[in-house]
């Protein structure tokens, strides 16, 4: 969890260390220098005298002190108390509540959300904030979950995820949870007039992002488009989409299920994308039949998205593959990575 008054506090909180440290340094400075001065004691002789003073174990005093002694000892007793009184708390405060540790917790999550790039922020972990993180996790992306309520953040904090405390309508939160360098923002908020606000602002602060914005009501579909939402999901609308298909086409909809979920069994056939941006020089310009990706990886394509946005079902084999188009693939991981590694050889470093 990243708490941006934790975050800020941790600086406040090092900051009242180093003072409380220089404090009583300074003050057993002034008590030896002013014991040497004053009552012509050695340098271990006043230092002595200073710290069983300014912690008030009542030694024996090495001997009698004069008016001028008594005067200072006493200064010197109520500003020893005073600064001890002030660090103890601090110490106490980090060791029996735990503050530091809080302190550099969060300042360690906002260094590791400083380093990411590429990842994906959730606005929101309500119901559909928690469908849209399960099938994050499911596909092994990277994210970060902006949340303003601290009782989620607490029954749900663990190591698998990284939240940030706030109110992601705020533009510091996005830039904290790393929108600049984000590849995508998910936000599930209840309200449209927040999606929307959220909407704008990280298309301003990061013009390539994708953003994908929930929305209870028609009306607003237009504005978040306007706004620079690349998709908007209707949950209502869905929903009821999904429910009547279920009764007209229900065989349909369980075998897409089964193209689209995510389980531990590798072998199951998935449904991918694959971006053709960097294509070698010998697969540019030829079709799919030239190129026989069917025949040497065993998968099957089965969509093809042109540079343009113009989408193909069951491209045929005449099919020319150009720079900055998609493929839809159908078939095992294996099968998948074997058509990737084809198609741009830069894949096989992440199998």
């Amino acid at each position: 969890m990243i708490d941006r008054k934790r975050t800020r506090g941790l600086k406040d909180y090092i900051r009242s260390i180093r003072y409380a440290i220089i404090l009583i340094s300074l003050i057993i400075i002034i008590g030896t220098v002013g014991f040497i001065l004053i009552e012509g004691y050695s340098f271990i002789d006043a230092l002595f005298m200073t710290i069983i003073t300014i912690s008030t174990v009542g030694f024996e005093i090495i001997k009698p002190l004069s008016f001028s002694g008594k005067i200072f000892t006493i200064f010197l007793i109520i500003s020893g108390l005073s600064i001890f009184a002030y660090a103890i708390s601090i110490i106490t405060t980090s060791i029996v509540e735990g503050e530091l540790q809080h302190h550099l917790k969060d300042y360690r999550k906002k260094l590791e959300i400083k380093k990411m790039k590429q990842h994906i922020i959730v606005c929101g972990y309500g119901r559909n904030g928690r469908q849209a993180v399960s099938e994050l996790i499911a596909h092994k992306q990277n994210f970060v979950i902006i949340e303003s309520d601290k009782e989620i953040i607490k029954n749900e904090e663990s190591p698998t995820f990284c939240f940030i405390e706030g109110d992601s309508t705020q533009e510091d939160v996005l830039i904290n949870a790393g929108v600049k360098s984000a590849k995508a923002i998910i936000c599930t908020l209840p309200h449209d007039a927040d999606n929307l606000y959220i909407t704008l602002t990280s298309r301003t602060l990061n013009p390539h992002i994708r953003i994908v914005s929930r929305a209870s009501q028609e009306s607003s579909e237009k504005k978040l488009r306007l706004a620079g939402a690349n998709n908007i999901v209707m949950p209502e609308r869905v929903g009821g989409i999904h429910m009547a298909t279920l009764v007209v086409k229900p065989d349909i909809v369980e075998f897409i299920q089964q193209l689209t979920v995510q389980v531990e069994n590798e072998s199951l056939t998935n449904l991918e994308e694959i971006i053709c941006s960097d294509l070698p020089d010998e697969l540019k310009n030829k079709t799919l039949n030239e190129l026989e990706i069917r025949k040497k990886s065993g998968a099957n394509i089965i969509g093809y998205r042109t540079s343009e946005g113009e989408f193909m079902i069951n491209p045929n084999p005449d099919t020319i593959m150009l720079a900055g188009s998609k493929l839809f693939v159908l078939g095992t991981p294996e099968q998948i990575q074997r058509m990737k590694e084809i198609i741009n050889p830069k894949y096989s470093s992440k199998k």
